[in-house]
């Protein structure tokens, strides 16, 4: 068969691919593997296409003794690195096929899998761990000490109170990601759903002396009103639990004018420490913590952020995080008005 009906053949393929004559000569490629590997390939020995080692030598085991091999490759070009799996088959004749898949989503996803399970396994073991050294003091040595009794109980209220924390977040993080391709519709008065967060973190803020002052004109965006009250009260929770004592939580409502259209920014700016700019790329990751010890000791999940991020991407908005070292943060979520 003619080399170029060869090449018509492989371009109905809708994976890169090349056919390679023994192990010596690449006789035709579709014009993703063009795309993939370099133009001009064609005549040309494989390994001037494929500098992967593995590949050159499934090409030679496949031309030798038949039969059909998968291998990993790395190609890097044009500083893009991505990860291919490459199927070698002998198609008879002395014809070897290679077609490549990009398997570099699905490297992430999985690796994103193993850091997602990694982090729940440790978050969970430390409160374990302490609940069963606790529960086997208290059945042995401390079985008959009241006093002893009464602190163990409390230490493991609160380990078990930090478990809830952590699964229920876990939870809401899940049906937020479940459900982000869907835009919510709702109309959502934002100034009063604002002050209904803020009264119901009152308690929180009177324990630190703080004050939260909301400023703004009524606004009404379409959206999830239980997702939004989510988002803004993490956003002001955290606030009032990482700034100063006795410090003013400010909350207000600004038009913006976006690409996209009119809408609307909410910011939360505390009076607190700020946050060192290496760390703000990052705050939207899971169990992502500026402070780890100081963030577990206020009952923090490391998740909160991560299902703020979710959910306003859900209302197609955006957040932005600007912080000052000493001098405080503010968190500004921007939501269209259509």
């Amino acid at each position: 068969m003619a080399e170029f009906e060869l090449s018509g053949l492989l371009s109905g393929l809708p994976l890169p691919a090349m056919l390679v004559r023994g192990d010596d000569r690449i006789i035709a490629c579709n014009a993703l593997a063009d795309q993939l590997l370099g133009e001009g390939i064609v005549g040309r020995h494989p390994a001037i296409a494929v500098r992967a080692p593995a590949v050159l030598e499934a090409i030679g085991a496949v031309a030798r003794g038949g039969g059909v091999q998968e291998v990993r490759m790395t190609h890097r070009r044009e500083g893009h690195e991505a990860v291919f799996q490459v199927t070698v088959s002998e198609q008879g004749g002395g014809l070897v096929l290679c077609v490549f898949k990009d398997i570099s989503e699905e490297e992430k996803a999985g690796a994103m899998r193993r850091d997602f399970v990694a982090n729940v396994s440790h978050e969970l073991r430390t409160p374990l761990t302490a609940l069963m050294g606790f529960i086997e003091t208290l059945k042995n040595a401390a079985k008959d000490d009241p006093k002893a009794r009464e602190m163990f109980l409390g230490i493991m209220e609160a380990e078990a109170g930090r478990m809830n924390r952590l699964v229920r977040d876990l939870l809401q993080l899940s049906q937020v990601e479940a459900n982000e391709r869907v835009r919510p519709r709702e109309a959502v008065e934002l100034r009063p759903l604002l002050e209904g967060v803020i009264s119901s973190l009152r308690g929180v803020a009177e324990r630190t002396g703080d004050r939260v002052e909301l400023v703004g004109d009524p606004v009404t965006v379409p959206g999830d009103a239980d997702q939004l009250v989510q988002v803004f009260t993490n956003l002001v929770e955290n606030a009032l639990k990482y700034g100063r004592a006795g410090q003013v939580v400010r909350v207000s409502l600004t038009p913006e004018e976006t690409v996209r259209g009119p809408a609307v920014r909410v910011e939360v700016a505390d009076e607190g420490e700020g946050i060192d700019p290496v760390h703000l790329p990052r705050l939207t990751e899971r169990f992502y913590r500026v402070d780890t010890h100081r963030s577990r000791e206020m009952g923090g999940t490391g998740l909160g952020l991560a299902i703020v991020k979710h959910i306003v991407s859900r209302h197609r908005g955006w957040l932005r995080v600007e912080s000052v070292v000493g001098e405080g943060s503010r968190f500004s979520v921007v939501l269209p008005l259509g």
